[in-house]
């Protein structure tokens, strides 16, 4: 890391779309920095937080020269340049100065991962993420799901499509007093846990190094989880995707969950595998899963968890919000002061597991 003290100038390129005003707050952090920004060669957001920007805008030779030109001269990106993993692979192979990448994503693992860099070039420099941002949104989309398992939203919304007033009023299920297993107890899974306590509930979870966490029940590591599931009323996964997280809901977990159990991803799709979930779904093992991730995105069209009557699909949206420029900007803001003031970078990819 770099001292500002001593240190030649840094020079920071914007290298997403991102409001001007939220650009300004970075060239607040130090006078001494640069920060390079043409919103004219960055594509339009379509809505807030569009990271990626309108897919139809295109740079001419002229401005497509430009923006490389510009990240070249940076040691600081601030997204990946064109959000993309082969974005940057280009620019760790064209910038020899590049020190640090800050990634919009909160699990960026995967797309460090697809860049296809190999470890010596992905030691050269730091990717943080802006995991714990998205806490919150995650955790709210989260306890959506836990609810709408618990009231049988599904079976409320079939019923008003057809008109249909049963005859026999069926009961709903108390969240207040049920159990709630949280696989990978993160800053999204403990925001998870903190309402959910809220609601009532007593939570367990997973973590890869085993702790006692002040609030929590039990916490295990993947091994140990079956033996969580045993008593568990509801299942929210925060896993990020790594090879020791794939499949891990496959289906000897979840013939391990006590029937009716309500399950929820807001972490990584190739953490489930899709075909046990739907036999668990379709045997009762799950009464309701609430999906906002999925092994293959977008989901293809013939993927029966379009149509299944027990599956809310999200597209990939439940991190989303309002606010998400601005928090992913102040984040990256303290970054920049740790960084210039030569301290740890929090939120490091793992260059060898991406996570």
């Amino acid at each position: 890391m770099m001292n500002n003290m001593t240190s030649p100038q840094i020079t920071i390129a914007i290298a997403v779309p991102l409001e001007a005003e939220l650009v300004d707050r970075i060239r607040d952090v130090e006078t001494s920095i640069t920060v390079l920004y043409e919103p004219q060669l960055l594509p339009p957001e379509r809505f807030p937080a569009d990271h990626s920007g309108d897919p139809a805008f295109r740079r001419t030779p002229e401005q497509e020269e430009r923006y490389w030109t510009m990240l070249e001269q940076a040691q600081i990106l601030y997204g990946f340049p064109n959000e993309s993993p082969a974005g940057l692979a280009r620019i760790a192979r064209s910038n020899p100065h590049l020190q640090w990448v800050h990634a919009m994503a909160a699990g960026a693992g995967g797309a460090v991962k697809a860049s296809g860099l190999d470890r010596a070039t992905l030691e050269k420099f730091k990717v943080t993420t802006s995991a714990g941002v998205h806490a919150l949104p995650l955790a709210e989309f989260a306890a959506l799901g836990i609810l709408n398992g618990f009231k049988r939203s599904a079976e409320l919304a079939q019923d008003q499509a057809a008109k249909h007033w049963p005859e026999l009023r069926i009961p709903t299920r108390l969240v207040n007093g049920s159990n709630l297993v949280v696989t990978g107890l993160g800053e999204i899974g403990l925001e998870t846990a903190r309402i959910a306590r809220a609601l009532g509930m007593t939570v367990s979870g997973t973590k890869r190094n085993v702790e006692a966490i002040e609030g929590i029940e039990r916490v295990v590591d993947n091994s140990g989880l079956a033996s969580l599931l045993e008593t568990a009323d509801a299942v929210v996964n925060t896993l990020p995707g790594t090879p020791y997280t794939e499949k891990l809901f496959n289906r000897e977990v979840f013939a391990a969950m006590k029937p009716g159990t309500v399950f929820i991803n807001v972490g990584r799709g190739t953490v489930v595998d899709e075909a046990a979930l739907l036999e668990a779904l379709d045997n009762g093992q799950v009464s309701y899963a609430c999906l906002d991730v999925f092994a293959v995105e977008p989901l293809p069209q013939d993927s029966p968890l379009w149509e299944h009557p027990k599956v809310m699909v999200s597209p990939h949206t439940s991190a989303l919000s309002a606010a998400e420029n601005r928090l992913i900007t102040e984040r990256f803001c303290s970054n920049l002061r740790i960084f210039l003031d030569g301290g740890e970078l929090p939120h490091l990819v793992d260059p060898v597991h991406f996570y």
